[in-house]
This record gives structure tokens, C-alpha cells and sequence, in this order.
């Protein structure tokens, strides 16, 4: 079926409205909401959407040739399939932007990371990772709902939920990269910056190919369904099998916060992992180990601290690694290979940043390995 003949046949199956191509639609809150005592899951899922007889938007065509791309947004369930079927006829007839398109995506993104000024550690890489596995992480496999397909993130409730404090700091800053290429999905945006926020920061390659597709608020998952640090190895188990992974994926995953640090105005926690908060290494899992961690002294929520120097800290959720038997095994391995947990990582973070996208989506049957900006011919080199 050729891809005018699916829309004429969507057309006369459900009256669809087309308007004038446009940026979708942003709900970012501009100031982070304090969460002085760790994070709260309490927001209620949203209530389904009234229908309306503006159903839906079609982006127009891009620019011409392959990199043009055809955007539909459609609400309720039914449409939702026909969306789908709209994607997956676009990735069978090859109708989507070349990796070398995505390839330039990719290094203004990676041109960001490194131009962090005095935020954090100096690095937008660790937030933008935790952009990538929030909106994906929000996956379950039973109903088949959440994950990086629809971008959820930019709608209330979701982009206020606590575990998401701070994060509209990472989604502002990929809107400058949306303005520079509209064509690209949320989805595939986001998670195209923790692909390029791993690899730019030492980190091993990830495999990752596009075909996400932007779905609208009703679409929002509920709140609750990330991890809430405060647990133990149950509540890890919980929120990582709903997802479909097992216990060595949940500790291979676990060691991204190598990355980064948290905040006391969103998480309620406070401190860098590790001592290079923007080199992926496996010094998670080895401080873990060679450090000794005591309960921290202070009137926010339960962390580590090891005893040491008191500038490393710890979760709950972490140094269940060191206690649960199966978690155990993995970390240890992993505290004394680094090749093994880079490969497992990968291997994990891609699945991670493919949940609940339908395979008849992605533009091609196997992932791409992006290229890190170090590896690239300089602009002046290529012809």
C-alpha cells in the first residue's frame, strides 16, 4: 500500500482535520519545584481526554527529499493504531531523514554537552541522560503503555511528577535543538541526547535507530512508575520487571550514576556518585565496595555518605546492590571489569531506550552506532 493510498483510506475511515504544520506543543514548567523531603508519588493518572472534532494535526512535509518526514497526532485509542500504521508504513517505504541527518542531530547535541558553563560539574550529559531513561523508563510491558514512543514528558501531569524535578532544564535545552531540525520526534530527540550524552563522555557505544513517533497528553503515563530511591531491592524489582528486565539488567543500569549528582531542590537528595561525575567509568560500582558508607547526618531524606571525605553519597536503591545476593553478584563483577559492565550496559540502555516503541516503526531492522564527535573528519576535512 502506498503511503498516499494509507491516507486517503485513514481520511475516509475517520475524519481527520488537517491544519497547518507547527511546532507541537510545549507545557515545560520555567521553575523547579522543590522537594525538600525526597521525592512523592501522588499525582493521580490523568483523566481521559474529551473527544473533539479537531482530532488531530498533521505536520506537513519537510524538506524535500529523504530527509522530509510526515508528521500525524491523533487522539484516542483507535487512532493511536492508525498513527502507528502511518509510522510503520513511512519506515517500509523509506520515507524518513538518512543517519547522516541524524548523524548532524547527534553532534548538536554532543556540542551541548560540552557547553555547559558553570552548570553542575561543567556537562549537560549527565541531565540529559536521565531525560532519556525517564521518559522511557515509564514503560509496562502488561499494558503495553509508557516508554519513549509518545514523549509524554512535555504534558502535564507527567512533567511534574517529583522523580521528574529539574528536568525541564534538559528539555529546554533540546527545544534548541527541535527549532534547528523540526523533523525529528521528541522521542528520537531524546533519546538520540543519552545516546550522545554516554558516548561524549567515555562511555561505550549504544546502539539506537529512530522511529518514534509524538503522542498528545491524554497519552501521559501516571505518576509512580520510576524508581523511588528511598526503597529496597522489592520496590527495584517492582518498577524494573513491569519494565521486563532482570536482576543483572537492573544493576547494569544502575551504574549510570557514575554520571552526575543529585539536588537537593528536586530529588530532596544531595551529592556527586562518584568523584568524576562526567566520565562514565565503573567507579560506581567500585566505591560502592572499596568505600565505607554510613547513614548521613542532616534533616533531609535517607542517604549515604562515605565515612571518608563526606563528599560521595549513595541511595538506598544503590547500597541495596551490596546487600541482595543476585544484585550482589552483578556489582561486584562489575566493580572488577569494567569491559563487562560497558558491554552489558549497552546492551540494557538500548533496550531501555526502545520501550514501547512497535518494531514496524524504526527505519531500519538494526540499530545504528552513532559516531562520537572525536571520530568524525573536522568540518574543514570533509569535502
Amino acid at each position: 500500500m502506498s503511503f498516499n493510498l494509507l491516507r486517503a483510506s485513514v481520511r475516509n475511515a475517520n475524519p481527520i482535520r488537517r491544519a497547518a504544520a507547527g511546532k507541537a506543543p510545549r507545557n515545560l514548567p520555567s521553575v523547579v519545584r522543590a522537594a525538600p523531603r525526597g521525592r512523592q508519588y501522588s499525582t493521580a493518572p490523568p483523566p481521559p481526554e474529551a473527544k473533539s472534532s479537531s482530532s488531530g494535526l498533521l505536520w506537513g512535509l519537510g524538506a524535500a527529499g529523504a530527509a522530509g518526514v510526515a508528521y500525524f497526532f491523533f487522539q484516542g485509542d483507535a487512532e493511536n493504531v492508525v498513527k502507528g500504521g502511518v509510522q510503520s508504513a513511512k519506515a517500509a517505504t523509506h520515507f524518513t531523514p538518512s543517519k547522516e541527518d541524524y548523524q548532524k542531530v547527534y553532534n548538536r547535541i554532543a556540542d551541548l554537552v560540552a557547553d555547559a558553563g558553570d552548570y553542575d560539574d561543567g556537562s549537560y550529559g549527565p541531565v540529559l541522560l536521565r531525560l532519556a531513561w525517564h521518559s522511557s523508563g515509564t514503560y509496562d510491558k502488561e499494558s503495553n503503555t509508557g516508554g519513549s514512543n509518545y514523549a509524554t514528558m512535555r504534558f502535564e501531569p507527567e512533567s511534574l511528577h517529583g522523580a521528574n524535578a529539574g528536568l525541564n532544564v534538559a528539555r529546554e535545552l533540546m527545544e534548541k535543538v527541535k527549532q534547528e531540525f523540526p523533523w525529528i520526534s521528541y522521542g528520537d530527540l531524546w533519546t538520540l541526547a543519552g545516546v550522545a550524552a554516554i558516548q561524549e563522555m567515555g562511555g561505550p557505544k549504544i546502539p539506537w535507530r529512530p522511529g518514534r513517533i509524538d503522542g498528545v497528553a491524554s497519552q501521559a503515563t501516571p505518576d509512580g512508575r520510576l524508581p523511588d530511591a528511598s526503597q529496597g531491592a522489592d520496590h527495584l524489582r517492582q518498577i524494573f520487571y513491569r519494565m521486563g528486565f532482570n536482576d543483572q539488567e537492573i544493576v547494569a543500569l544502575s551504574g549510570a550514576h557514575a554520571l552526575g549528582r543529585a539536588h537537593r531542590d528536586r530529588s530532596g537528595y544531595d551529592g556527586p556518585w562518584t568523584f568524576s561525575p562526567t566520565t562514565v567509568t565503573n567507579d560506581f560500582f567500585k566505591l560502592l565496595f572499596d568505600e565505607k558508607w554510613v547513614w548521613k547526618k542532616w534533616e533531609g531524606p535517607k542517604q549515604y555518605e562515605d565515612k571518608k571525605t563526606k563528599s560521595l553519597m549513595m541511595l538506598p536503591t544503590d547500597y541495596v546492590l551490596t546487600q541482595d545476593k543476585s544484585f550482589k553478584k552483578h556489582a561486584k563483577a562489575y566493580a572488577e571489569d569494567q569491559d563487562l559492565w560497558f558491554k552489558d550496559f549497552s546492551k540494557a540502555v538500548s533496550r531501555l531506550f526502545e520501550l514501547g516503541v512497535p518494531t514496524s516503526q524504526f527505519v531500519t531492522s538494526e540499530p545504528w552506532i552513532m559516531a562520537n564527535v572525536d571520530e568524525q573528519p573536522a568540518p574543514e576535512e570533509k569535502k
